[in-house]
């Protein structure tokens, strides 16, 4: 087994040689359309529901009156935040564990069936304890990721995984432009719409957005009972795709299990691992030096990708004066789901070519290099904004604000490209895994430590800014945390 030092990359390039004849077959298998759309829109929801709160929660907070202290606002949005994916946390690995043992399935149906349910119910929040609970129930049933990963693993072959995670990708982007759009728009509609101006919305002026995210998700489980089959091989009996380009990836899938072994995982994983159908446990997975190190780069991969998204709205929602841009929630879903749409198109148009002309590892590695520009970039959007502010009228100058989304689109286009490591991610796992048993435990083991880094990112990263800029010593001296 290779050995690992303080010098090794993140995650090599270090392929073994049965393996790398067999990574790209010259015939691309064609794929089970149907089934990998609708395992896509069930993954949608996940990142619908954990994003739909963004653009409005410090004003839920506001109006749940869980303090009367503006600068506060912040930590308790913070946890209702965290609250999602420490939840999530807990279920990813037995889940996903679960799944290796009664099927995809009942798993996904389940898991997709209780967000749905719990989305709905956050908008009825009336204290801040419900609204906490729902999330975290939501968050609950949410840790299917590493399931709906598998799915498409069992989908696909070695020759059209890359295209197949690709299109399986646009779920997260999607899913974060449809969130925001949907919190930020339909946020407190009885203030905004006349003919909307009903008592019901009044009283739970947050109800809708959920309301509609949850009547989507409820609207995935159906449509997936009906026809998302089974893909967990000691379960799937029959080929049962309804298209041709299915029944012909699925004949191609038998025939590559007893000439390449490519299917589920690599071929020289299979056969180091000794035993292609025993469920490896979470020790033995670290212990293979590309999991390990895929699992160490995911953490930091979803860490940096919270925080940036958490720090970014904050900025985005604090008053200009108080070290923010003064956006309103409607703003700051507009600006986080134009980001999404440009997601979309990279991993459709961009990221199949990239995996069929450079090697995944090498462009894994790539992304993470590219949150080292972010960051810095982020603290110069104030004085940007302060450059041409008028304070009487509230209004920047023409040209600051030209500037200022020109700096916006530079940010969280750099962002986005950044996103492609998830993707990436995925297609290494499939590469690595020890065998097709261990496929879900795999999935589950680098979703369980990202799921981690999303769960403590929003904290962290706001009570260091908070210790970081002193906001105690007074409201004009930086960021508000949500005050505006």
């Amino acid at each position: 087994m290779a050995m690992t030092n303080e010098t090794t990359p993140l995650l090599s390039d270090e392929r073994l040689p049965d393996a790398e004849t067999n990574q790209k077959p010259a015939a691309i298998t064609p794929l089970p359309k149907l089934q990998l759309a609708i395992i896509t829109c069930i993954k949608l929801v996940e990142p619908l529901a954990y994003e739909l709160i963004f653009p409005y929660i410090n004003e839920y907070v506001r109006f749940l009156r869980v303090t009367d202290d503006p600068k506060h606002v912040g930590f308790y949005s913070g946890l209702v935040e965290s609250a999602f994916a420490f939840a999530e946390l807990f279920a990813i690995y037995h889940m996903a564990k679960l799944s290796d043992r009664i099927g995809r399935r009942p798993v996904l149906f389940f898991g997709v069936g209780g967000v749905g349910v719990a989305t709905i119910l956050s908008g009825l929040s009336t204290s801040f304890a419900m609204l906490l609970a729902v999330r975290i129930i939501s968050g609950l049933c949410s840790g299917n990721t590493a399931v709906a990963l598998s799915v498409v693993g069992e989908l696909t072959d070695a020759s059209n995984v890359g295209l197949a995670m690709s299109i399986f990708g646009i779920a997260w982007p999607v899913g974060a432009i449809l969130g925001p759009l949907l919190g930020g728009a339909l946020a407190d509609p009885a203030a905004r719409f006349r003919w909307l101006d009903w008592p019901f919305l009044r009283r739970f002026p947050y109800f809708l957005p959920g309301a509609v995210s949850g009547a989507l998700t409820l609207a995935a489980v159906f449509v997936g009972f009906l026809f998302l089959e089974e893909t967990l091989p000691r379960k799937r009996h029959a080929p049962a795709y309804s298209d041709a380009a299915s029944a012909a990836s699925d004949e191609h899938h038998r025939h590559s299990r007893h000439s390449t072994d490519a299917t589920a995982c690599s071929d020289a994983a299979s056969a180091a691992s000794g035993a292609d159908h025993k469920t490896l446990t979470m020790r033995a997975l670290l212990s293979i030096p590309a999991i390990f190190n895929l699992a160490g780069s995911g953490f930091a991969l979803s860490f940096l990708t919270t925080g940036f998204d958490v720090l970014f709205v904050l900025y985005a929602s604090t008053a200009i004066e108080n070290g923010g841009l003064g956006f309103s929630p409607a703003t700051i879903g507009y600006a986080l789901s134009a980001s999404g749409v440009f997601l979309v198109g990279l991993q459709v148009l961009l990221m199949p070519r990239l995996l069929r002309t450079f090697d995944e590892a090498r462009m894994y590695n790539l992304t993470m290099w590219l949150f080292l520009p972010l960051y810095p970039l982020l603290a110069t959007l104030n004085p940007i904004a302060r450059s041409g502010y008028n304070a009487a009228t509230g209004e920047l100058s023409p040209s600051t604000n030209a500037l200022l989304w020109a700096a916006i689109v530079l940010l969280l286009g750099t962002m986005r490209l950044a996103n492609l490591g998830y993707g990436l991610s995925a297609v290494l796992v499939k590469e690595h895994c020890p065998n097709p048993a261990s496929l879900g435990v795999s999935n589950g083991a680098i979703t369980f430590v990202m799921s981690l880094a999303r769960a403590t990112a929003p904290t962290a990263v706001r009570q260091s800014l908070v210790s970081a800029l002193m906001i105690e010593v007074g409201p004009k001296r930086g960021l508000g945390l949500g005050d505006r």
